[in-house]
C-alpha cells in the first residue's frame, strides 16, 4: 500500500451501508402492515400456516388480485412487501410437501414479487434478510430485546418452533452489533498503525462473538428438532440444487424460462462474511463459491460492506508485522471465538438435521411412518443438504477448518498438540 495514498483516505465508517448503530444489520422498526391497497396480500400472509394446514393456500392465492407495486414508497414498505410475498410464495410452492410441487408461480403473485425484489436488489425468494432481519416487533416498545418481548410479523407452518427459530437467529444478529461497530476501528487502526486501538477493538469483537454463541444456545430451548426437521424445513427450501424441483420455478408474466433460487441459509447473514474478510479467512474453492453466491441474497448495501472490508490492508499481516504480544493475543482470541462459534453451529446442525435425518431413514426402512413421528414426514431430498443447497456437514467442517488456518503460527502449533 502506498503510504501517501493511505494518508489522504477518509476514515472507514459504516455510514453508507445501511447498518444501524443499535441494531447492526437488523432492520430498525419494521412496519407491521402495508397500505390498505395491499390488504389482499396481508390477509393471506397472516394466515399462511392455517391455509397450508387446510390445503387452501394455493386456491386463495390463485384468486388474489394482481396489484401494482407503484404505491410502495419507502424502504420499509418494500421490505415488508418482500417478506409478505416471500412467505406466501414459500407456502404456495410447498403446500403439499415435496410430492406435489408447482412448476409455475401465478402472475398475480410472481409479477409484484419480481418488481419488489428488483427494487430492493433481493432475489424473489424468502431470504434471511426477510425472515429474520425484517420480521420482528416488540410487544412492549420500551421493553428489552428478549424472547418474551419479541413477536414475529408473519409465520410459516411450525407453531412456536418457527417463532423460536427466527427470533433466536435475530438475537444472534443483535449480539453481534458491538462487533460490527468495532470493525471500522480495526480497519482505521491498521491503516494508521495504532496497535492499542486494534487490540482493544479485537477484544470487543471476541466478546461479541461469544455473546452470539450464547444466543445460539437458545435454539435448544425454543425450537423442537422434530418440528424443525419434519415441518418447517421444507418451507425454507429453494428451487436450486433441489431434486424436488430440478427445473427451478417459472415466474409467470416475468419470464418464460424457470428461475433457480437457493433456499434460506445461515450463510445469508452478513455477519460471518464480515468477520472472515476482516480476519483473512480463505475458504476452499467449492465453499467459497457457495458463500459468494449467498451474498446475492443479502441487501446490496450489506453485500458492499463485505466487499469493501475485503479491500482493506490485511489485518493478519499487520499483526504479524508488529510482533506485539498483546496484539497477537487479541487477534488469536478473536479467531478462536469465531472457531468456537463455528464448532457450536455444527453441534446445532447435528441436533436439528443430522440426527432427525437418521431417525427418518430408520423409520422409513422399518416402514414405521407413524403419525406420531413428525420426522418421517420430512422431505427425503434434504436429508444430507442444507436448505441453501450445500452438502451441509462437509461444508460446515471445511469452513471451520479454514478458520483455524488463520491462527498465528505459534498458536496454530499449540492447537495441534
Amino acid at each position: 500500500m502506498a503510504s501517501a495514498e493511505t494518508e489522504h483516505r477518509a476514515p472507514f465508517s459504516l455510514d453508507s451501508y445501511y447498518v444501524s448503530e443499535k441494531l447492526g444489520f437488523v432492520l430498525p422498526d419494521p412496519l407491521e402492515t402495508l397500505p390498505p391497497f395491499y390488504q389482499p396480500w396481508m390477509y393471506i400472509a397472516l394466515r399462511v400456516p392455517e391455509f397450508v394446514n387446510s390445503h387452501e393456500l394455493r386456491s386463495h392465492i390463485n384468486q388474489m388480485p394482481l396489484l401494482s407495486t407503484q404505491f410502495l414508497q419507502s424502504h420499509r414498505e418494500l421490505r415488508l412487501a418482500h417478506l409478505v410475498l416471500s412467505m406466501i410464495t414459500m407456502g404456495y410452492v410447498w403446500q403439499e410437501g415435496e410430492n406435489n410441487t408447482v412448476k409455475m408461480l401465478p402472475r398475480n403473485l410472481a409479477v409484484p414479487y419480481w418488481e419488489v425484489s428488483q427494487r430492493l436488489g433481493l432475489p424473489p425468494i424468502l431470504t434471511h434478510a426477510d425472515a429474520v432481519l425484517a420480521n420482528w416487533r416488540k410487544k412492549d416498545p420500551e421493553g428489552p430485546f428478549n424472547m418474551e418481548n419479541l413477536e414475529l410479523l408473519v409465520r410459516l407452518p411450525g407453531g412456536d418452533s418457527v417463532k423460536g427459530f427466527f427470533l433466536v437467529t435475530l438475537l444472534v444478529e443483535l449480539a453481534a452489533v458491538p462487533a460490527i461497530r468495532s470493525i471500522p476501528t480495526v480497519i482505521n487502526g491498521v491503516r494508521s498503525g495504532d496497535t492499542v486501538a486494534v487490540a482493544k477493538a479485537l477484544g470487543n469483537i471476541s466478546q461479541s462473538i461469544q455473546d452470539m454463541n450464547d444466543a445460539l444456545k437458545l435454539m435448544h430451548v425454543y425450537v423442537d428438532p422434530s418440528v424443525f426437521y419434519g415441518i418447517m424445513r421444507i418451507y425454507l427450501s429453494g428451487w436450486k440444487d433441489n431434486p424436488c424441483m430440478p427445473q427451478g420455478l417459472v415466474y409467470e408474466g416475468v419470464q418464460t424460462e424457470p428461475i433457480e433460487c437457493s433456499g434460506g441459509s445461515a450463510a445469508q447473514s452478513s455477519l460471518l462474511h464480515c468477520f472472515d474478510e476482516l480476519l483473512g479467512v480463505q475458504h476452499e474453492e467449492n465453499c467459497c463459491e457457495f458463500l459468494t453466491r449467498m451474498r446475492n441474497y443479502m441487501p446490496p448495501a450489506h453485500r458492499k460492506l463485505i466487499h469493501d472490508i475485503s479491500l482493506q490492508p490485511s489485518l493478519r499481516g499487520f499483526v504479524q508485522q508488529q510482533a506485539n504480544e498483546d496484539l497477537n493475543k487479541a487477534f488469536d482470541v478473536c479467531v478462536s471465538a469465531l472457531l468456537a462459534l463455528r464448532s457450536y453451529h455444527i453441534n446445532v446442525v447435528s441436533r436439528f438435521i443430522t440426527v432427525p435425518a437418521a431417525r427418518a431413514r430408520q423409520l422409513r426402512n422399518n416402514s414405521q411412518e407413524s403419525e406420531g413421528e413428525m420426522v418421517s414426514r420430512a422431505p427425503t431430498s434434504l436429508e444430507e443438504r442444507g436448505t441453501g443447497g450445500s452438502g451441509i456437514m462437509t461444508f460446515l467442517k471445511t469452513v471451520r477448518d479454514k478458520t483455524k488456518d488463520v491462527l498465528l503460527p505459534d498458536t496454530a502449533n499449540d492447537n495441534c498438540h
